[in-house]
């Protein structure tokens, strides 16, 4: 029955990929900011309702939605080749982004409780994070090594 609208599943899949990336490069950029601008407790206020706003309202659906539709199409006989390397490397770069995602949130909690004692440099290292997991995923999909 799932055969029957996988063009729809894959799209749905595809755009909730991408509301979950942008959610992945921003929240971290949102961190950087944080730590560098926030100096009185109306900013930071800002900064946390933005950073809560943007992972429950927009990253954690997404995630979820992705998963879902992803474990979907898994599910569908002839879709994925398990005699490839592929399918195992794009599960290692999806648990890698699923890590990152836990990752923020929890970084998250830290700032509403007054704990961050990372800087804005750190943060941004930790964005190439997603771009990394990204190109795995992406190489292993469409060249399917």
């Amino acid at each position: 029955m799932l055969g029957d609208f996988y063009l729809w599943i894959k799209a749905l899949h595809i755009m909730a990929v991408i509301s979950w990336m942008a959610g992945l490069f921003y929240l971290p950029r949102l961190f950087v900011y944080h730590v560098e601008r926030s100096a009185g407790a109306q900013m930071n206020a800002v900064f946390q309702t933005m950073e809560e706003k943007l992972l429950r309202v927009i990253m954690n659906p997404a995630m979820i939605v992705a998963w879902v539709t992803g474990l979907m199409m898994v599910s569908i006989p002839g879709i994925i080749q398990w005699d490839a390397v592929w399918p195992y490397t794009k599960f290692a770069g999806l648990i890698g982004m699923s890590w990152f995602h836990m990752w923020c949130a929890r970084r998250r909690r830290i700032f509403t409780e007054g704990g961050n004692t990372l800087t804005g440099r750190d943060y941004r290292m930790m964005n190439e994070v997603p771009t990394v997991m990204m190109v795995l995923i992406v190489l292993s999909v469409v060249v399917k090594f």
